[in-house]
């Protein structure tokens, strides 16, 4: 991320600087997703006991599993503009 803040703000005239910027806001937008939606989820899971998870436990699981593939489908745009930046 910092590099990416780094590369957009040397070269911000240059060709990709647009691209570089969004990506960088695409990896904030994935951290801010982590933060907000899967650490809470995860604090939660950390309470269960073998015997004592909740009624709800396997939608619990399928929400944290659809918030993860948002979360990689963002870090993989970001990625791609990147690499769209450099060629």
């Amino acid at each position: 991320l910092v590099l990416a803040a780094l590369w957009a703000a040397i070269g911000w005239h240059g060709h990709g600087a647009g691209l570089v910027v969004t990506a960088a806001g695409l990896l904030v937008l994935s951290v801010v997703m982590s933060i907000l939606l899967l650490v809470p989820i995860n604090d939660r899971v950390k309470t269960w006991t073998a015997g004592g998870a909740p009624a709800d436990w396997r939608q619990q699981m399928h929400r944290w599993d659809r918030f993860h593939h948002v979360r990689v489908a963002v870090i993989v745009a970001a990625f791609t503009l990147l690499v769209t930046a450099l060629v």
